[in-house]
């Protein structure tokens, strides 16, 4: 059963599309409609449906407005309109279809098939995410598991020769000179890591121990094997001494 809201402000609208929609396939459930833009944004934060059927001409907030304030993007999106000038805005929005009022039901057919291969699809993907996250928190595994630019990369510990801070960002530095970019501060990424091998040793940057060539105590410094020179905090000199 494909669970379905819809916001229009037209109620006419609204009852149309609901009674095409009900009407069309016994597997369409409609659990939510809204006339108001805002309550359908505090409905969508608590919710996550299966499909969003969204009105463009709204007023106070039209539909592309109301896609981005969206934090749960979780569903797919279909944009339904009068007018046909919005299809590329829609696509550049990332909706899955476009459907012109008056609905035909012919084109809602379509778009639901749509929906489903959407949904089938994405539940796979996060299935398996959910799999090799898991497989890889057993105690057996030695990867740490990196999240970002839509995929997770698997690392051994060993590859990886220290994280640098950039505010709300941080790259992690591996030994083949390859540079990782995270949407994480530092703070998590130093959550991933293994207590026993890196150690933050400044408040922009954290070390793997197990690659430290020289530590310099005058100038406050660790040279790695890569001989980058990684600053030691005054405040972290004597936690990093028993470390060593």
């Amino acid at each position: 059963m494909l669970e379905a809201v819809i916001v229009d402000d037209e109620i006419k609208a609204l009852q149309s599309l609901s009674w095409e929609l009900t009407n069309l396939s016994d597997e369409v459930d409609i659990v939510a409609s809204f006339t108001d833009a805002n309550e359908a944004l505090e409905y969508l934060e608590r919710n996550t449906p299966d499909c969003l059927f969204l009105d463009i001409e709204m007023p106070a907030m039209d539909g592309f407005q109301f896609i981005k304030n969206l934090k749960n993007k979780d569903f797919p999106v279909v944009i339904t309109t009068a007018y046909n000038q919005y299809a590329l805005q829609a696509l550049k929005n990332e909706a899955i279809d476009y459907l012109l009022k008056p609905i035909d039901s012919d084109d809602l057919e379509v778009t639901i098939a749509k929906i489903k291969r959407y949904n089938s699809k994405n539940l796979t993907v996060n299935r398996l995410e959910k799999i090799l996250l898991n497989f890889n928190s057993e105690s057996h595994s030695k990867k740490i598991t990196i999240n970002t630019d839509g995929k997770l990369l698997f690392l051994n510990s060993d590859e990886i020769l220290y994280a640098e801070s950039d505010g709300n960002y941080s790259t992690i530095f591996l030994k083949d000179g390859q540079k990782i970019l995270l949407t994480k501060k530092l703070k998590e990424v130093n959550s991933l890591l293994p207590e026993s091998s890196f150690f933050r040793i400044h408040n922009s940057y954290i070390i793997n121990l197990n690659k430290i060539k020289e530590f310099l105590k005058t100038d406050g410094y660790v040279v790695l094997e890569s001989n980058h020179k990684i600053p030691v905090s005054r405040q972290k000199k004597s936690d990093f001494l028993d470390m060593l």
